[in-house]
């Protein structure tokens, strides 16, 4: 069969034939009497094995050793193939999600392509100022996708630019509560951590229904952050939360501070009262513990506070009765 021939059959073009020829990958058997190269079913055969392997990324000097090398074995190219192949993916994976933020940003004209480009470049700078200064400048320089943002944010590690990249998601619109849902549902709480911070700093209701969500995670600083942004919005699903965080001393001011504002509503101030009497009333709750819930008890208004409070100045406790005397002349001076 001569080379035209061969090539039409194969695909492969006649120039790429000669050059497999010239390297010694498959040189034709015979000759026509006119000269010209004819080649068998075997020569053919090899042809196939040859755009196969070739098919598989091997390098033209590694098709020859695989098919001449009795030697050779395979395992250590393949799995090399396998790394190099990962390696590509991850390039173009990483290339193909650059390039659709930066299509989402929508871009007016190639200025702006350019500053988002540098803007997304810097926001995985190993540099933390650089990285704070994209997240500042993320909202005035160009349209930066939220993605991006969302992404920086839950791997961010460093206290000032994550505060910096919070507030640059804050400004970025509707769509970052739902992209920051994902970060709730990791199975690392310290990301589950991240991204119920940022929630906190993004007001709407949909962020509102995701802290709520937090409320039941497993990692209690994702649970107490959760709840204290609650109460600040008048949630009283938080309130249980909180109460525990004054028995646990774990952020017992500000949690108190949160059942005050809570206690706004006269029906939820009544449900605060009657938990925080409940907790006093545990006979394993330690003297101290129970002087922060007596402190609780300043923060919520009504009658329902105020007799609890002066019920506990005979409180068999002394520094208890103490502080609910004090408390009583903070509410009520003179």
């Amino acid at each position: 069969m001569l080379i035209g021939e061969v090539a039409r059959r194969s695909g492969v073009s006649p120039r790429m034939l000669r050059h497999y020829e010239s390297l010694g990958l498959v040189r034709p058997t015979g000759r026509t009497a006119a000269g010209y190269r004819a080649y068998t079913e075997e020569d053919i055969r090899r042809i196939f094995h040859v755009e196969s392997l070739r098919s598989l990324g091997l390098s033209l000097r590694d098709v020859g050793r695989a098919l001449d090398d009795p030697g050779f074995t395979p395992s250590g190219l393949v799995a090399d193939l396998v790394r190099r192949t990962r390696e590509r993916i991850a390039r173009e994976t990483e290339l193909l999600t650059r390039l659709q933020r930066i299509d989402a940003a929508g871009p007016a004209d190639w200025q702006e392509v350019l500053q988002a480009v540098a803007l997304l470049r810097n926001l995985r700078s190993g540099d933390a100022g650089m990285r704070q200064r994209a997240a500042l400048s993320s909202v005035d320089t160009a349209p930066v996708p939220v993605e991006a943002l969302v992404e920086a944010v839950l791997s961010e590690t460093d206290p000032n630019v994550a505060g910096a990249l919070r507030w640059a998601l804050a400004q970025a619109g509707e769509r970052g509560p739902e992209l920051l849902a994902a970060g709730l549902g990791s199975a690392l709480p310290e990301v589950r951590g991240r991204a119920v911070r940022c929630l906190a700093e993004i007001p709407g209701e949909r962020a509102t229904a995701l802290l709520r969500e937090a409320l039941g995670d497993t990692d209690p600083s994702v649970r107490r952050t959760a709840a204290l942004e609650l109460g600040a919005r008048g949630v009283a699903e938080a309130m249980p939360e909180l109460v525990g965080m004054v028995v646990e001393e774990a952020n017992d001011v500000d949690a108190a501070d949160a059942l005050g504002t809570l206690a706004g509503d006269a029906a939820v101030a009544d449900r605060i009262v009657t938990a925080l009497s409940d907790r006093l009333a545990d006979t394993a709750l330690d003297s101290s513990a129970r002087r922060r819930v007596t402190q609780a008890l300043a923060e919520i208004p009504g009658p329902a506070a105020r007799d609890t409070l002066t019920s506990l100045t005979g409180d068999g406790d002394r520094a208890v009765a103490l502080t609910a005397r004090y408390v009583l002349e903070l509410r009520e001076p003179g």
